[in-house]
C-alpha cells in the first residue's frame, strides 16, 4: 500500500502527533501508515481523510495483489 498522508499532512501544516491526536490514534500508527506498513480500518481511513480534507482514494493506493 502506498499513502499520500505525509504529503497531505504537510499541506495542512500538521505534525504526525497532531494528526494522530485529531483521529484518535498513537503517533506510531501515523508513522506506520505513512510508511505503508499498516493497513487502516475503514473507520480510521475515513477519519484521516476527513482530517486532511481528501478522499480515501486520494490518500490510500492499494495494490491489487496485496
Amino acid at each position: 500500500m502506498i499513502t499520500k498522508i505525509k504529503e497531505y499532512r504537510a499541506k495542512h501544516n500538521l505534525t504526525q502527533e497532531k494528526l494522530a491526536e485529531i483521529v484518535g490514534v498513537r503517533r506510531e500508527t501515523i508513522i506506520f501508515l505513512e510508511q505503508g506498513k499498516y493497513n487502516p480500518s475503514l473507520r480510521l481511513a475515513y477519519n484521516i481523510s476527513r482530517a486532511l480534507k481528501a478522499s480515501i482514494e486520494d490518500l490510500f493506493i492499494f495494490n491489487e495483489h496485496e
